[in-house]
């Protein structure tokens, strides 16, 4: 009979975005990467990131961070300060790495690919959650703004009928 216990290395699963107008794509991909780690690390964009593409989040960082912290299927929540996932990946040491499909067949991805297939860090791309997407949620919301205001500006006032003395 042997005695010893055989430990099975936990794996550390790593994964980001902005979580800007959180989304049912962005608890898929949450709950998906959950299911294939035993730990779960979500990088959040900070403001100074999202603005160096050129956006800005409709939501703070300091509220986006926290509605994925207290996310059931998220063991720690980190601001994202860097694109650079190398560097992520020699804070956190994770063994795998969670991204959109849309980011698959990328030349920035298939250099992160090469690099962190030398430390041992599987990617796993999830599809794309179709229909949804924090962008497409801000057009229509600006559509739905702007369609309103033209209604408004196009609909005269009604004076009162005041004519008589």
């Amino acid at each position: 009979m042997n005695t010893m216990s055989s430990h099975k290395k936990s794996v550390v699963g790593y994964t980001t975005g902005v979580f800007d107008l959180f989304h049912i794509g962005h608890l898929n991909l949450l709950k998906n990467a959950k299911s294939m780690c035993d730990q779960l690390i979500v990088g959040v964009t900070t403001d100074d990131l999202v603005a160096y593409k050129k956006k800005r989040a409709v939501i703070p960082f300091e509220e986006r961070i926290e509605i994925v912290r207290s996310l059931q299927y998220v063991d720690s929540a980190v601001p994202q300060e860097s694109m650079d996932k190398m560097e992520a990946w020699n804070r956190y040491h994770f063994d795998v790495m969670f991204v959109g499909d849309d980011w698959k067949n990328t030349p920035k991805w298939q250099q992160f690919e090469k690099q962190f297939s030398a430390v041992g860090v599987r990617i796993v791309y999830f599809p794309y959650t179709k229909g949804t997407s924090s962008t497409l949620i801000n057009q229509v919301l600006l559509d739905l703004r702007s369609a309103t205001t033209t209604k408004t500006q196009a609909v005269p006032r009604r004076l009162p009928d005041n004519t008589s003395p």
